[in-house]
Parts: C-alpha cells; structure tokens; sequence
C-alpha cells in the first residue's frame, strides 16, 4: 500500500484508530481543543528583524515557498510589537535611552519582549496590512501563523503606565517595578521593563482583549506565551475560558515546563526545556539512552494532556556564541533527528538549516545570510516525513517501543494499524555495535531512499552520531 494510500485512511478513520490515546481520553470540553492542523505539525521561528536584509514583513514573505517545501507547518513570529526606546537593551548589555533616530543611526532596536504597545506593529517591521498579508500568504499555503505574546512585564514606555499604574507591581514607595521584585530586591529580567500586577482584574482583562484582538482582527493562529510560568494560574483559566469564545480555534504554547498549563487543559504545548538539556548533555558525552527512558517516563507522568515542543536551538538561551552545531558538533543532526521523531513537536530555528556561525543577536540588526544553505534537504525529509507519517504524529501518534538494549546506541519502533517506524541513532562520538529485538523488511531509509533489513538478534555496527529513520509502510 503506498503512503498516500494510507495516509489517507489514516486522516478518514483516526479516531477510530491511533488517535484514541490517553491525551484523547483526558480531554474534556473545557479544554481549548487543539487545531486539527497542530496534531503532526512541524514549527519555524522567525525573527522578522533578521531573517531578511530588509528585516521587514514584506521581505519576510519570500521565505514562505522555500519554508513550505521545508515541510513546516507553523510560522512562530517573535514579538511583532513596537518596542520601548527607554533603557533600550544592545548585545552588549549595556542600556541607554535612544531616541528613534538614534536607534535607526545605531541600528539598536532593543530588546523585542520590552513591548511598548500591545495593539500595534513594530513600524520597522512595516505595517498591519504587511502583517496580516503574511498571515494571509501563509494561509494560502496551508501554513499557520503564531505570535510570540509577553504578557508578563512591559517596557517602560507603555502607555499603560502613564493611564494605569495600579496596573503594575510597585515598591513600598509605591513606585513601579523595572524588574525587581518588591521584598526580594533581585533583578528579574533586565532593566528595560516593568513587571504587570496579575492581582487587578482590569489589567487582565485588558490583557485577553488585546490577545483576543489579534486573532479577530489578523487572522492569526495562536500564541507562544512568554515566562508563562511566572503568571498565576488563574489567570490562564481565565485566559482559556475567554478563548473558547473565539471564532476559530487558536494553538497556544507555553514558554514554560509546568505541568499545570497542560494538564489544565489551557495550553497545548509547553517548550521542551528538558529536552533541550538531554540533547546537549547527550552530544557532550555525560548522557546515555539510559537517560532517554528516564525522561520519557518522568514527562510521562508529570503531563496528563498536550506535548512538548523539541529543539536543538532556541533564542532563549543567553550566549551570543551558541549554535546547535557550535554546542552539539557533529552530535547536531542526530539531536535533530530524535527532536523529530521521538515524542512531540520539533521547533527549527531560523538559520539552522544553513547552518548558521553565530547565533543572531534579539537586540541588533544582525542579518542571517542565506548564500549556502546546506542543511534543507535534510530537514526537508525528515519533516516532509514527520507530517506524513501517523505513527509520528503530536498528538495521537503511535507508543513508543524501545527494541535495543543497548545504551549507546538509541533503536526504537512507532507502528500503528496504518504506519510502522523504525529509529536507529548511534549517540556517540565512536562506532557502536547494536543488535535488534525486532524482524523488519524492507523499511525505506527517508535520507537515502535505500531499503533495508534486520534480523533479531543480529549484530551490527553503526558509525559515530549516525542515524537511520526507516519507513516500514512500503514492506507492508
């Protein structure tokens, strides 16, 4: 049967096959039911800024036939917002106020998370019409936009600190917060913004109404929720109750691993921060299979609902000299390639598919350049894959079967009544030899397009940080 074949009746019968998981069960209709469109998605972040010369909405729209082919299927846009002149953050860490001209001449926009207006566009990216013609190009292509929301400070020249300071925690002065915490004293956050009250039900209020905004108003699919773990739950009850009011159904990540957002049925996705430390101690040489069983069991029990999001590179880490090829060597594409296909949904950094020599910088113009771009067909076909295959999917994928029993060399099998995968990642820096508990024939290699065999019981070797993802629908 060929893939198509099955990936249709896959989509006509999955709820009466592999999606009846215990997510599925779990769920209940106060939940914010996940788009259809998330269950076997692939995300992208995209920092408008940098991703072009140009930096603007506009030239950002030449990427979406290349991103396409990529085989992503969400759009994550960094703030979009304008941000705060004052105390403006640079690479350097340094902070100064700038005027707007200052900061064009410099090319120092700042920090984008110190957001200096909810409801309006950063005028450097361009304008709302370029905006919602991004969202509305992306839609044509059957992709989904999302937009990284920060809902817990601003910057200090919002214009809700001059209309609502009670809005904002204060000091026992009763001055406003740039990021200390009132009776700890300790600097959370940098100094070019100001933290929001969560006890005033106005600003709350005020807060979903402006997320609500951009979902009516631009059509956009969800949010990343920045610090999310920093903001009360009630608030996110409060948040999901309103949003089940929208008029189409939103995607909504966490920046955060608290189990509560999931589980409470308010988000869909959390970020794999413990992944992302798995991955890097496992390309250092200090983590083993062994610790993959450990992680899965623990995320297993800790989160009843949703999944989490897997990455080799974020923008959240601080170091303006880490990238995923930089920290993982020649571990990276190996880390990929499980960030993939074990349990959850991959998130791609723009640039890492050149790769890039330096992670761009949040504060500065800092141009990525896409002379060379090395890396699309790998990824090309292990996403194109990744969205075909329903043993893969995020939601209502197949269990997770461990069929080595070998701790360097990670072999694990997904298969379901449509689709059967076979993962086989050497994480090593030196030759392995592994052996298999499974008989399989004729499973295609989806990078080499080569098919292949195993005998239980029979020993092989496998190379340094190599890897196979072998596609069984085709002995089937």
């Amino acid at each position: 049967m060929t893939r198509n074949v099955v990936l249709t009746l896959g989509i006509l019968f999955s709820f009466y096959s592999c999606e009846q998981d215990v997510s599925l069960v779990t769920e209940s209709a106060h939940d914010l039911p996940l788009p259809r469109w998330a269950e076997a998605a692939v995300m992208y972040e995209v920092n408008t800024r940098n991703i072009t010369a140009e930096g603007t909405f506009n030239a950002f729209k030449s990427h979406l036939p290349r991103l396409k082919s990529l085989g992503i299927d969400i759009v994550l846009m960094t703030p979009i917002h304008p941000i705060s002149l004052k105390k403006r953050k640079t690479q350097n860490k340094s902070q100064t106020t700038l005027t707007s001209e200052q900061s064009e001449e410099k090319r120092v926009y700042g920090n984008p998370y110190s957001v200096a207006d909810y409801n309006m566009v950063n005028p450097h990216l361009g304008t709302m019409e370029d905006f919602k013609s991004v969202v509305a190009d992306a839609h044509r292509r059957q992709m989904r936009v999302i937009i990284d929301w920060v809902p817990r400070h601003t910057g200090l020249e919002h214009k809700w600190r001059t209309q609502h300071p009670e809005w904002y925690i204060t000091d026992k002065r009763g001055n406003i917060t740039e990021s200390i915490i009132p009776d700890i004293g300790t600097n959370y956050g940098g100094t070019d913004i100001a933290l929001l009250n969560y006890d005033n039900q106005n600003m709350k209020a005020a807060m979903i109404a402006a997320m609500k905004y951009w979902v009516i108003e631009a059509d956009i699919d969800g949010f990343r929720i920045d610090m999310a773990h920093d903001i009360p739950n009630d608030f996110w009850s409060q948040m999901k109750t309103e949003f089940l009011k929208l008029p189409k159904e939103v995607f909504i990540l966490a920046d955060s691993e608290v189990a509560y957002h999931r589980n409470s049925g308010a988000f869909h996705a959390t970020y794999g921060w413990s992944f992302y430390r798995l991955a890097n101690d496992i390309a250092q040489g200090s983590k083993s299979v062994k610790d993959i069983k450990k992680w899965l069991k623990k995320d297993r029990k800790k989160y009843k609902k949703g999944f989490g999001l897997n990455f080799t590179s974020s923008h959240g880490k601080r170091s303006t000299t880490e990238t995923a090829v930089e920290r993982m060597g020649k571990a990276h594409h190996a880390m990929a390639v499980m960030a993939a296909t074990i349990d959850g949904m991959p998130l791609l950094n723009n640039g890492q598919e050149i790769p890039l020599e330096h992670k761009i910088s949040l504060s500065e113009k800092d141009t990525i350049s896409w002379h060379t771009i090395n890396y699309q067909e790998f990824y090309k076909s292990l996403f194109e894959f990744k969205g075909e295959c329903t043993a893969l999917r995020n939601k209502g994928g197949a269990e997770l079967e461990f069929i080595s029993k070998s701790n360097e060399v990670l072999a694990f099998r997904k298969q379901n009544s449509y689709d059967d995968v076979v993962v086989i990642i050497n994480l090593t820096d030196q030759t392995q030899k592994y052996s298999l508990n499974v008989n399989f024939k004729y499973f295609r290699n989806i990078h080499t397009n080569n098919l292949v065999d195993a005998i239980a019981g029979e020993e092989r070797e496998i190379e340094a940080w190599k890897y196979y993802v072998l596609d069984g629908s085709y002995g089937r």
